[in-house]
């Protein structure tokens, strides 16, 4: 039974590989363009069917595993930054404030299954951050890629006062239950996870 992961991201490879399962990583041929009229739970769960379904129609028989991850304050929707000066002005939104990571799994199973479409959240709570305190982080050169200017598991835990949810999620992929699936369709699974730290620990679902 093949499995893939929809996705490029070291982040979501090292989490799913927790698992002790075989995968493959195929980059999707996806697109994401933020929309101002979806809301953010149907707009992150279609970023990752749509990362899926463009993996899987080329790999029939598989098991295609995708993933988005969207950060909301205020009712607007915050993706990745375009350039420094956007990652700037986000992180000064989000300071001394909590915001509200959605993050989605689709799974599309090839190989008779159901497959998954869910979306997970968590609050976190940014410290109040200096213009030292942001600059300084800007200079370690992990915004840019990343949903809301700053890397939860990285240097930019620094940033954040509070977390409420699963830390996983707000990593970037909700691996608890992408295991509960895998292991309904069979698979056995050798599961640890990633400690906010970044030690490996066992878990028990």
């Amino acid at each position: 039974m093949r499995v893939i992961l929809a996705s490029t991201s070291p982040r979501r490879r090292e989490i799913l590989a927790s698992l002790g399962t075989p995968f493959e990583v195929v980059a999707p041929d996806f697109e994401e363009q933020i929309s101002t009229h979806l809301p953010i739970d149907h707009e992150v769960l279609q970023f990752a069917v749509g990362k899926a379904q463009s993996v899987a129609s080329k790999n029939p028989g598989t098991i295609v595993i995708g993933s988005d991850t969207m950060i909301q304050i205020d009712g607007k929707k915050i993706g990745k930054p375009r350039n420094a000066d956007d990652a700037r002005r986000i992180l000064c939104a989000l300071s001394g404030r909590t915001h509200t990571i959605y993050t989605s799994v689709a799974i599309i199973d090839g190989t008779g299954g159901a497959g998954l479409r869910r979306v997970e959240t968590v609050l976190v709570t940014m410290r109040d951050l200096a213009s030292g305190d942001i600059e300084n982080y800007l200079a370690k050169g992990e915004s840019l890629d990343k949903a809301g200017a700053y890397s939860i598991q990285g240097q930019g835990r620094g940033l954040i006062a509070r977390i409420e949810g699963d830390y996983l999620a707000a990593v970037g992929m909700p691996i608890k239950l992408i295991a509960e699936y895998l292991e309904e369709r069979g698979l056995k699974l050798r599961v640890t996870h990633l400690s906010s730290t970044g030690a490996k620990q066992s878990i028990i679902f």
